[in-house]
């Protein structure tokens, strides 16, 4: 799996996050933070059963907000950040609160000093935000809070569709 650098500390790749390797992977996740579809329901599914108590003492999650529980049966990291993306229709600033997902995804990510983390697609699937203008979002923040921060950390956009992947490729 071939990773291109979009900036210093910051990748794309061609993958699904769930079993990418690193300190931790963020969730597009649901309100009630109890799994859903997709990587939602992916994570939920490998990570097991302990996953889902943990999040249910979280009493779910606000958009643009994160949180963390351990990634329990899922070995590839150690920790699942959990953040909730705007519906695009039906938000009135989703750029903001997409831009916020990814800034609290990130301090906590620092908070327990990952040094590296993995994102999945957030808001880009039945949340319905539009790829390019998602992928262009997500790049702007990571790579103004990596500027922001003396953390070094790697962040890793993980591309599971092929429309993802040409988004973010694009912005290099």
């Amino acid at each position: 799996m071939k990773e291109i650098e979009l900036s210093k500390n910051l990748f794309v790749v061609k993958a699904s996050v769930v079993n990418f390797p690193s300190d931790a992977i963020v969730n597009a996740a649901n309100k009630t933070l109890l799994g859903g579809g997709g990587v939602d329901g992916a994570i939920h599914q490998a990570a097991g059963p302990k996953l889902l108590e943990a999040c249910k003492k979280l009493h779910g999650c606000e958009t643009g907000q994160a949180k963390i529980t351990y990634s329990f049966d899922l070995a590839t990291c150690k920790y699942i950040i959990d953040t909730v993306g705007p519906v695009f229709k039906l938000s009135q600033s989703p750029k903001k609160e997409l831009q916020a997902c990814y800034k609290n995804s990130l301090d906590l990510a620092m908070k327990y000093k990952c040094r590296s983390v993995a994102f999945s697609g957030i808001s880009t699937g039945v949340y319905g935000y539009p790829i390019d203008q998602a992928a262009s979002v997500a790049s702007e923040v990571v790579k103004q809070w990596l500027e922001k921060h003396n953390f070094a950390i790697k962040v890793i956009f993980c591309c599971y569709r092929d429309s993802e992947y040409k988004a973010y490729t694009k912005l290099i």
